[in-house]
């Protein structure tokens, strides 16, 4: 009998090398001889898992021992017959013979997953796809061990090209670990769940999980955690209930530092579209003056008013260039920079030179982090690992690739491609949280590029904000943290816990307020919010508030800059106002929402603009920048400018001219914040969408404030025009009867939610944000009237509307749906392929009938496998099992050379029958487990429902359950169709157009 280390020198032939390398080849062949020496120690330190060693999908058939006495299969090279080894001797392959292509790879953990567990049939790192052949050049050297050695620079780049496309064809370990997973005594429990739930792989991108499969996976660890009663196994449990305390500490503390380098730059860059510091470049305008804009005495109020009548608006505004000049003597303008001799500051010249100024930086601005998110987070760039071999040539279309003919087929490129920093992330984050695998929407790559794209897009000027996208920015932090624990990277329904966690710091760390960031993760974001979860929220949004409060971003000591206090309560009066402002929300919400919808369906997807998302972005800028240099209120940022709206006027704050004292003052203030509410609006419908990061919040919020501030300004005017009016009789001599700054913040509070339709969560932010309870009920209000109006003209906010329009398969848990007569047996889908046990079913075969299913584009469905019985005199398909499409093709790829050979898939006897020798003796090496016995990747358990049943059962076990397909069978048993997730969505979308 030959060692491995004889078998690695004849796998690794080096009869392609040219007669004038027999020198190289000489040296290659002494080199390898130490290495394969080596390897041969190595395997027999583990005999156990040498047969299950690192494999590919050229796997061969093992020899069984003669002195066993069972019947040996004969590996088969390329011609068919059984390969000699180097030195002779008896031929004895076994599973996991390594081919030459992937001998580099060998070293001392050859044999162990990426986690250090054993290897397993269902563990091992089979590749998707066969790459034999792929190493077969003559530019290349072949050592015995299959190393390629370039020769010449062209060789060298080919070689690393060759080697990631080897990466992504690689199959990693599977997702759920090995049936050897624990102690003796834990080997029984393990493999029970796992053989009745099935082995599962990897979830590839753009598929559902399975919360079912998940929860059984944690209680299974759990039991096996809690039964150790040892120090040793107590410290570990304690240990493992710490580890979610752990990372969203961690996520919280990285979530304020990246939220205040975010705000920083941003700011800097914003007031760079105006001028410079003199004493440091990098120094935003706020922390090169001492003396800040909203600072301005009441004594320069009356300039500045004079300078808000829209007659004059398109004049130079001369309060702003003394504001600039007087107040600010370190900062410089464009104009004085590129003439300081000539500057003046009242000229024409001066203010075209800042105008052209303004415009070249925001569309530098935009175009930058346009150009990132489109180059950087493409849907079709992103292949990882865990991806299917069939979406990996989804997302590289128009590649050939090396694999054998007996790879399956991949389904036709039709998934519309998305841009994962775009936007505002949150429809996505929704979807995601809802039990669907986005594979790098929530990686380091789009951290990187969401958050240097979010700060310029903001800084450019365009109506947009950065709030909405700190939760996908914190959500990308907590699935990078979490990804270093195996408890929740092997584990998808658990790591969206933690997922729910970072989007309530997102919010904490956007508005400041980390309760309403735990309610709006319950309200808007979750999906499954247990306890555990909301208690592991509050503390990570609570630590992100926390330490974002001791960077202090703005340098006030505040979190966000918008946070403002009232000294004054509100008169029963109000009431009637704050209604009308809530009606208002509630309509500019709806029709908001309609607009963008539209203008998104038929205009930005339209046939020029679809294929230049750039040219948008420019356009758009172009036209943002040349209207709001030219107004005070459009020009200042979108923070900033809710910040003077919501505030309540004090002596010697003018608040951007906000504070009149003089009846007559208020008309030009009023028409100046009309024309900034008309343009935001505007501007606001076309923005959101494009490609680039991109918020809804603060937009919003001062479209509403601006509406709010108008209503506020006359009554005020009317109070101080009509004092003795009866309404007026509450007022107290002495104070102020109307605050406008109460209005802006209620106004603001409902055009937000007839937008987004939060209610409870976005109440809770605005009473954080003003640190006082004082206008409970005039927010409640108002915001339960907008969400009211607004759902009687449309029923689905912005969020919803975006989901529809991206195609994200989000079942909506919230929803009520109309049945009418219809039954399960209506809904079915009776056409999907099985897999009939009663014949032969090969590997070819079982390869055919999968490419024909993934070459209709489905990715996320499974064939359900029956037999032929009889029951009561009826005859009928039984149901033995349920194989996903991803297990299937996970199994096939690893015998994907012997197309010929039998697949086999065998119901195993009930549990009391089963006997746990016969699981450990697969561990003790007296039984080597057979790859063409797809048992372990069968779901023996999947859901059932009878034919007749109603259809909200099938809702709940969606909803509820978290199920990924239901099986539907009729009175006797027989089974009838399938109802897989997916299906289910669409039948739902139809069911909602008709109704």
């Amino acid at each position: 009998m030959e060692s491995p280390a004889q078998l690695s020198r004849q796998n690794s032939t080096v009869s392609n090398v040219s007669t004038h390398r027999a020198r190289t080849r000489q040296d290659t062949a002494d080199t390898t001889n130490e290495l394969g020496q080596s390897y041969s120690s190595i395997l027999s330190e583990d005999s156990v898992y040498a047969p299950l060693h690192t494999s590919s999908s050229r796997l061969r058939p093992a020899m069984a021992d003669p002195a066993h006495g069972s019947q040996p299969r004969r590996a088969t090279g390329g011609s068919g017959e059984a390969q000699p080894f180097a030195k002779g001797g008896a031929n004895q392959p076994r599973y996991g013979t390594l081919p030459s292509h992937i001998g580099s790879n060998i070293n001392v953990n050859t044999s162990r997953t990426r986690r250090g567990a054993p290897i397993s049939p269902s563990s091992a790192r089979f590749p998707r796809s066969s790459t034999m052949g792929s190493y077969q050049h003559d530019s290349y050297e072949h050592s015995p061990l299959g190393i390629r050695r370039p020769m010449s620079i062209v060789g060298l780049k080919e070689s690393i090209r060759e080697g990631w496309r080897n990466t992504l064809r690689r199959t990693p370990s599977t997702y759920d670990p090995p049936l050897d997973d624990g102690k003796a005594d834990d080997i029984d429990n393990a493999a029970e769940a796992s053989r009745v739930n099935g082995i599962r792989v990897w979830y590839s991108s753009f598929t559902s999980i399975d919360w079912l499969h998940d929860a059984i996976k944690d209680s299974r660890r759990r039991h096996r955690l809690r039964r150790r009663k040892s120090f040793r196994g107590r410290l570990k449990n304690a240990l493992d209930r710490s580890t979610g305390w752990f990372i969203v500490t961690i996520v919280g503390l990285l979530a304020a530092i990246v939220a205040f380098s975010i705000v920083r730059t941003e700011q800097w860059l914003f007031d760079l579209k105006e001028g410079k510091c003199a004493d440091g470049f990098f120094k935003a305008k706020r922390f090169c003056c001492p003396m800040s804009v909203d600072n301005l005495t009441a004594a320069t109020s009356g300039s500045l008013i004079d300078g808000l009548n829209p007659l004059s608006m398109y004049r130079p505004d001369r309060a702003r260039f003394i504001s600039y000049s007087e107040e600010c003597p370190a900062w410089q303008t464009w104009a004085e920079l590129f003439d300081p001799k000539d500057w003046k500051p009242l000229s024409f010249a001066s203010w075209m030179t800042e105008y052209i100024a303004y415009i070249i930086v925001a569309l530098a601005l935009a175009l930058t982090s346009s150009a990132l998110t489109l180059k950087l987070t493409a849907s079709t760039s992103f292949v990882g690992r865990k991806d299917s071999s069939s979406v990996v040539s989804q997302t590289a279309p128009g590649k050939t690739s090396n694999a054998d003919s007996t790879q399956v087929a991949s389904p036709p490129t039709t998934r519309k491609v998305l841009y994962y920093a775009a936007g505002s992330g949150i429809p996505e984050i929704k979807t995601i949280l809802s039990g669907f695998v986005i594979h790098g929407y929530l990686g380091g790559r789009t951290l990187f590029t969401k958050s240097v794209g979010l700060a310029m897009s903001v800084a450019s000027g365009l109506s947009l904000g950065k709030e909405g996208p700190f939760v996908h920015i914190v959500c990308c932090i907590g699935n990078i943290v979490s990804r270093f624990f195996n408890k929740y990277e092997t584990n998808e329904a658990k790591r969206r816990e933690i997922l729910s966690a970072a989007s309530a710091a997102g919010v904490a760390v956007a508005f400041g307020a980390p309760v309403g960031g735990v309610l709006f993760s319950l309200e808007e974001v979750s999906y499954f919010f247990p306890p555990k979860v909301m208690w592991r929220s509050f503390f990570c949004a609570m630590i992100a508030a926390i330490t974002l409060k001791v960077l202090n971003p703005f340098g006030t000591g505040k979190i966000v800059l918008f946070q403002v206090t009232y000294d004054q309560d509100w008169h029963a009066y109000e009431l009637f106002f704050f209604l009308i402002l809530g009606v208002f929300g509630g309509v500019y919400g709806a029709y908001f929402s309609k607009l963008n919808y539209r203008w998104s369906k038929h205009v930005r997807n339209g046939k020029w603009l679809g294929k230049h998302p750039k040219s948008e972005v420019a356009i758009i800028t172009l036209i943002t920048a040349l209207l709001s240099f030219l107004n005070p209120y459009t020009r200042m940022g979108g923070t900033e400018l809710v910040y003077n709206l919501f505030a309540e006027c004090r002596p010697g704050h003018s608040h951007e001219g906000l504070c009149v004292n003089d009846p007559a003052l208020v008309r030009p203030v009023a028409n100046a914040i009309a024309v900034a509410l008309l343009v935001k609006g505007a501007l606001t419908i076309v923005t959101f969408g494009i490609k680039l990061p991109a918020g809804i919040f603060i937009p919003t919020l001062g479209v509403g404030a601006c509406a709010g501030r108008i209503l506020g300004l006359g009554i005020q005017w009317l109070s101080m025009v009509h004092p003795t009016m009866p309404v007026f009789d509450s007022c107290k001599e002495g104070t102020q009867c109307v605050v406008p700054g109460v209005y802006a913040m209620i106004g603001a509070a409902a055009t937000l939610s007839g937008v987004t339709r939060t209610t409870v969560s976005l109440a809770v932010i605005m009473f954080e944000l003003t640190g006082t309870l004082t206008y409970v009920v005039p927010v409640m209000l108002s915001v339960l009237v907008a969400k009211t109006v607004a759902d009687a003209l449309e029923p689905k906010g912005i969020y919803d509307l975006v989901i529809e329009l991206n195609q994200l398969p989000y079942l909506d848990h919230k929803a009520e749906y109309r049945w009418g007569v219809l039954t399960v047996a209506d809904v079915m889908d009776k056409k999907v392929d099985v897999i009939n046990v009663d014949k032969a079913n090969t590997v070819g075969s079982l390869q055919g009938q999968l490419s024909r299913v993934f070459g209709m584009g489905t990715l996320d469905g499974g064939f359900p496998i029956v037999t032929r019985q009889e029951s009561g005199g009826l005859r009928g398909w039984k149901m033995i099992g349920y194989i996903s499409h991803n297990e299937l093709e996970h199994a096939l790829n690893v015998v994907g050379d012997e197309p010929d050979t039998a697949v086999q898939f065998r119901p195993l006897p009930p549990p009391r029958d089963y006997e746990p020798s016969a699981v450990s003796s697969i561990h003790e090496g007296a039984a080597e487990p057979d790859p063409f016995d797809f048992t372990m990747y069968m779901d023996q358990a999947p859901l059932m429902v009878q034919a007749h049943s109603p259809l909200e059962i099938v809702q709940q076990m969606f909803v509820k359950l978290g199920a990924r397909y239901v099986v539907v069978v009729n009175t006797n048993g027989f089974y009838e169709g399938v109802i897989d997730k997916k299906g289910w969505l669409q039948f739902l979308n139809e069911l909602e157009e008709h109704s």
